[in-house]
């Protein structure tokens, strides 16, 4: 016995080695790093400070976190109503289409991420396909401005981000027990009401798991919005760039990041809640 729980400790112990150098190591020196000064020109003083925690109340700065959050608000929804149809009636499928739907939605995975925001670019451009559909079906006269604005931002949010959003509620949808629907509509519950209080109660879970997924990153994407936005638009993670790299304050950019991290956080503690409060109500 004591051979075989000496064994164990031995096999899972390069597991807590990697998790400590790998993962802690670098959050606590960030974390560590915001308390820091920048030195004039390179380097770091590490000299005690909350200046850069009372810098992002800058309304500079601040403005780049409103209209980041607002920007992830605007996505997230989006997905949210595209995303939750999408994964709850893919869980519905027969096992043969829900092969089949699963081969599709994880193609795009297969191509990087920027070339797949270039062909955005030409679909969005002015004299793109989307512009020449729409003066084809006779929905528009002169082309519509999209590219560089702040709808092909969300656009570009939306394509990249939801694949996250639908694998997440279809694999809490996949574990929905239907007979419970059926019983509900047994009992005289309406198809509306029945999904309100059954199916959407128990796939709570998997639309916020989707949500941290896509909430989080929509504030730091910031190549969607260089790419598709043309710099109009900046974001948390734009500003955390360009502090790194062209304002060498690595405290600053620690710090807007650690302040990421907490959001993300509290998100993840909310998530956890709401499902801990999910299994107590399955108990009772």
């Amino acid at each position: 016995m004591k051979k075989h729980k000496s064994g164990s400790v031995w096999m899972i112990l390069p597991l807590y080695i990697f998790t400590i150098i790998f993962v802690a190591g670098p959050l606590l020196y960030m974390v560590a790093l915001s308390f820091a000064q920048p030195k004039a020109g390179h380097g770091v003083e590490w000299a005690f400070t909350l200046a850069n925690y009372k810098k992002i109340l800058d309304p500079v700065y601040m403005k780049t976190f409103t209209g980041s959050f607002q920007l992830a608000v605007t996505s997230t929804i989006i997905i949210c109503l595209i995303g939750y149809p999408f994964g709850y009636f893919m869980a519905k499928l027969s096992e043969q289409w829900k092969k089949r739907a699963m081969i599709f939605l994880m193609l795009p995975f297969w191509v990087n991420s920027l070339i797949r925001l270039y062909g955005w670019m030409i679909i969005l451009q002015t004299k793109g396909l989307l512009n020449h559909a729409l003066k084809s079906l006779g929905l528009i006269e002169k082309p519509l401005r999209i590219l560089y604005s702040y709808p092909a931002i969300v656009i570009g949010m939306t394509y990249v981000l939801l694949p996250f959003m639908i694998l997440s509620v279809y694999s809490s949808a996949e574990k929905l027990d239907w007979s419970l629907v059926e019983a509900a509509r047994d009992l005289g519950a309406s198809p509306f009401k029945a999904f309100w209080t059954v199916s959407f109660k128990l796939t709570l879970p998997g639309l916020l798991s989707g949500v941290i997924l896509t909430f989080i990153p929509s504030m730091g994407l910031f190549f969607i919005a260089d790419i598709l936005g043309g710099n109009k638009i900046v974001l948390v993670g734009s500003l955390i760039q360009e502090q790194m790299t062209k304002g060498n304050n690595w405290p600053f950019a620690a710090t807007l990041a650690v302040v990421l991290m907490i959001l993300t956080t509290l998100m993840i503690m909310l998530y956890r809640k709401v499902t801990n409060a999910k299994e107590l109500e399955g108990v009772g």
